[in-house]
């Protein structure tokens, strides 16, 4: 058959083949996709984190579990485990869980109403309330059962991975699907006296296509260098801008991992600690504005403990933000090179799904290529700024002291649409109707779980005789207490489900 259209993919790492598996299955062979990929230039890595939608990534893209959880190095995750960041007190630090599992409902029954109007002092954790999850995911437990089918569950969950190898697979996947990779050093960009991309120079040559996609990452070297995309930064808005990232192995083989990220606050950011198989990935991430280098990497030692001598961390530098006009003439960005918000609640990966799966779907095989651009440009912006106000929610609630927390807290830091949202949260839930599904990573849920983890207050007094089901609600919640415990009990460990899938440990 005849090709079409050509697509050139300028960067590899997760965004470069993602983005090349997911066009060329998506598009099939009317479309010709080539990758252009320097040896020299290595993969960040700092996202070892994943949202649930990545199983439904796998499955489109025709990956086995089994397969990706051994080649990809890849764990199960369930949410996030947050500590320390609504204030410290002599009993140790607040904690909650935000996990992936929506809260249990009827179509009579919301639970959420209900948990809120139970006494402060004695009622459950919000999470532990009204999903099982909150207990599987505390004792370490796995979310399936080994032989339930490749991304089924009776919860849902997402994974933690080796970057570098999740690129590896995936480059795998994009060739077995006919996509050509060339080995090569970006040299040049040319651009036309229209402001598109005429060609870019190569030290093997000249490549020309119909479409160029940057997955060059931070250095965005055509959406940005070459056609000047503004960059919005909100820098103003979420503070941190700086990671030590490193690995710390197991103390013994045989390890519990923890079936969540941990999020643990410091004076001024929070360390991610992710449980892998061999080992832990480890990133604290602050803010040069509160902390220098060193006090950072102090931070970082003492969450470490002895192993940190033993541990070169690297670092690296960002600014939250996203380019304006991230689809120009005949090129988009895609992945970093498009924008990057601080790799609190995993969006990096998210936000590759999200744009590969706009291209795929906007793609036009014939007339002017850049059709699409408007509409992506307007739903990728929109997306991004949603997600800065599910992020600095995670922050703007705090009762820490620190002035990095305490800045984090002033009104005039917190996006307008949001602290719209919280004034109206004083009254009621969030709601489904908050939120445009088409531009929203996080559901009203979402919000729900970091809201009342925080201890936001939401005030429903005056309408309680509007909620009679207490009875109900009472039984409910022993259900789902119940179920939670023969939960814990039913399902395999962590690791034991891991090493079984992985072929480490006999069935």
């Amino acid at each position: 058959m005849t090709r079409g259209r050509h697509i050139l993919i300028v960067g590899g790492g997760t965004a470069g083949w993602l983005t090349a598996a997911y066009l060329a299955k998506a598009l099939g062979t009317s479309v010709r996709i080539t990758l252009l990929e320097s040896p020299e230039i290595g993969i960040i890595g700092v996202g070892e984190g994943t949202f649930p939608t990545i199983r439904d990534t796998l499955r489109f893209l025709g990956i086995e579990e089994k397969s990706f959880v051994r080649e990809a190095a890849a764990t199960f995750k369930q949410g996030v485990r947050f500590v320390g960041w609504q204030a410290t007190s002599a009993e140790g630090p607040h904690g909650y869980f935000h996990p992936f599992e929506p809260p249990f409902y009827t179509d009579k029954t919301s639970l959420v109403p209900y948990w809120l109007l139970q006494d402060e002092a004695g009622r459950p954790p919000f999470a532990e309330a009204v999903t099982i999850q909150n207990r599987v995911a505390e004792a370490k437990r796995a979310p399936k059962q080994p032989g339930e089918g490749d991304f089924a569950g009776p919860l849902n969950y997402a994974y933690h991975f080796d970057a570098v190898r999740l690129a590896r697979v995936l480059a795998d996947r994009a060739r077995q699907l006919g996509v050509e990779r060339i080995e090569g050093r970006l040299q040049d960009v040319v651009v036309d006296e229209r402001g598109r991309i005429e060609r870019v120079q190569t030290d093997g040559g000249v490549l020309t296509a119909d479409l160029f996609i940057d997955c060059t990452g931070f250095r965005a070297e055509l959406i940005g260098r070459a056609l000047r995309s503004p960059f919005r930064s909100v820098k103003h808005q979420l503070f941190t801008d700086r990671a030590l990232t490193c690995k710390l192995p197991y103390d013994r083989a045989d390890a519990p991992i923890e079936s969540y990220t941990v999020a643990t606050a410091h004076e001024a950011g929070w360390i991610w600690d992710i449980g892998l198989a061999g080992a832990r990935g480890i990133g604290c991430v602050y803010s040069s504005r509160y902390i220098d280098d060193d006090r950072a990497a102090a931070i970082l030692a003492g969450h470490l403990g002895p192993g940190a001598r033993d541990v070169t961390p690297r670092s690296l530098a960002f600014e939250s933000g996203w380019r304006t006009t991230p689809w120009i003439g005949n090129c988009v960005a895609v992945g970093l090179a498009g924008g990057f918000l601080e790799p609190l609640e995993s969006t990096g990966v998210v936000l590759i799904e999200a744009a590969v799966g706009m291209i795929a779907e906007l793609f036009p095989r014939q007339g002017p290529v850049d059709l699409p651009a408007c509409r992506f440009n307007e739903l990728m912006v929109a997306r991004y700024a949603n997600i800065v106000n599910f992020l600095k929610l995670h922050y703007c609630l705090s009762r820490r002291p620190e002035p990095f927390w305490r800045d984090n807290a002033d009104p005039a830091t917190i996006p307008e649409r949001l602290g719209e949202l919280l004034e109206q949260w004083r009254y009621r839930p969030p709601s489904r109707f908050d939120f445009m599904l088409e531009v929203e990573s996080f559901a009203f849920f979402n919000y729900q779980y970091i809201l009342y983890g925080m201890g936001f207050r939401t005030d429903l007094a005056e309408g309680r005789d509007g909620f009679p089901d207490t009875a109900e609600a009472q039984r409910l919640f022993a259900r789902i207490k119940t179920f939670g415990e023969r939960a814990t009990r039913d399902l395999p460990s962590h690791r034991a489900l891991v090493e079984q899938l992985t072929g480490t440990r006999a069935a």
